[in-house]
């Protein structure tokens, strides 16, 4: 039978590349109808969950983001990107590795958990792009990214600087401590990094680079572009990306929603404008799903995954691609 006709090609498909004709309402879901493994042999980019939402501080949910997103992108797997002039997945050998497991009854037990499974992705070989659970997942993440790469430059869209420092001596898993300890740790480097979208007050920048929302609005997303890159250049990166960047119309399932924000548009546009830095990880976070309308949010998270892997797929020193149109 043709692989056309299989199905559930997330446990079926035969190769690692190329997209899926499966239909977008049926099949079993994993993030662009990749193949589920853990098998991470000639993996390029192995997707997986982090399904955590107990450091929330408002409205939880975002443990069933993971999901969320695998469904939404049923709807992006039957061809590229618009505007993209050659296929993330013909180029990328890309698996949905599954989500973490802890036991959520031993709940300081998490970080280490998240970052040792980070840790095994990047032994096989692959670039993690995780899909949230909340902003604080980002931390062990990046922990397990330093041991190999050193201090990273971070890319980070959000409404919330996430640098707020209260009780951090305490081990405090929280969405908004965790870049404050990553730039105290030395895992990032706050000079060579960039903030974008932010537009909640927080008196300690811990250093970074802030494009906050209204300055967006302001001067255009080719302005972001070009300060992006000339922070990041010649820098391994990391990019995380908290669906509450987007202005709640655009994205209002998450947590802490606030009004303000910059368009998917935009966030893509700028995704799109960045390509060709050194980027070594990746992240959407934040989609909580008993708060979207019509799973707009998840389908946005999902469109922001599948920008990221054009960003993994530009990379310097990977295989060759076509430029962008656009």
């Amino acid at each position: 039978m043709a692989n056309s006709t299989r199905g559930d090609h997330a446990f079926t498909a035969q190769s690692l590349t190329g997209a899926s004709s499966e239909p977008m309402y049926a099949g079993a879901l994993s993030f662009l109808r990749r193949k589920y493994s853990r098998d991470l042999t000639g993996v390029d980019v192995a997707v997986t969950g982090l399904p955590l939402d107990t450091a929330t501080c408002h409205r939880p949910g975002a443990r069933f983001g993971p999901r969320a997103v695998r469904e939404a992108s049923a709807l992006l797997a039957w061809d590229r990107p618009y505007g993209c002039e050659f296929d993330p997945l013909e180029q990328l050998a890309v698996v949905d590795y599954g989500d973490c497991q802890w036991d959520l009854g031993r709940p300081m037990e998490v970080p280490a958990a998240i970052e040792a499974h980070i840790a095994g992705i990047l032994r096989g070989g692959a670039a993690p792009l995780s899909i949230g659970g909340d902003h604080f997942v980002t931390l062990p993440v990046l922990r397990a990214l330093h041991r190999q790469h050193g201090a990273l430059s971070l890319i980070h869209f959000d409404a919330h600087s996430d640098t707020w420092s209260h009780d951090v001596e305490a081990g405090r898993i929280d969405h908004g401590t965790m870049f404050f300890q990553a730039a105290r740790e030395g895992i990032v480097d706050p000079a060579r990094s960039v903030q974008i979208g932010i537009r909640t007050y927080n008196p300690e920048s811990c250093g970074f680079q802030i494009l906050d929302a209204p300055w967006v609005h302001r001067n255009g997303a080719a302005a972001v572009i070009q300060r992006v890159r000339e922070a990041v250049a010649g820098r391994k990166v990391y990019v995380t990306f908290d669906v509450d960047c987007l202005d709640p119309s655009f994205a209002p399932g998450t947590g802490t929603p606030v009004c303000g924000g910059i368009s998917t548009a935009t966030a893509i546009e700028i995704l799109r404008g960045i390509a060709g830095i050194d980027v070594v990880g990746m992240d959407v976070v934040e989609v909580a799903p008993a708060y979207d309308a019509a799973g707009i949010t998840a389908l946005a998270a999902a469109t922001i995954a599948y920008e990221h892997l054009i960003l993994y797929a530009r990379r310097p020193g990977a295989a060759a691609a076509p430029g962008l149109a656009g």
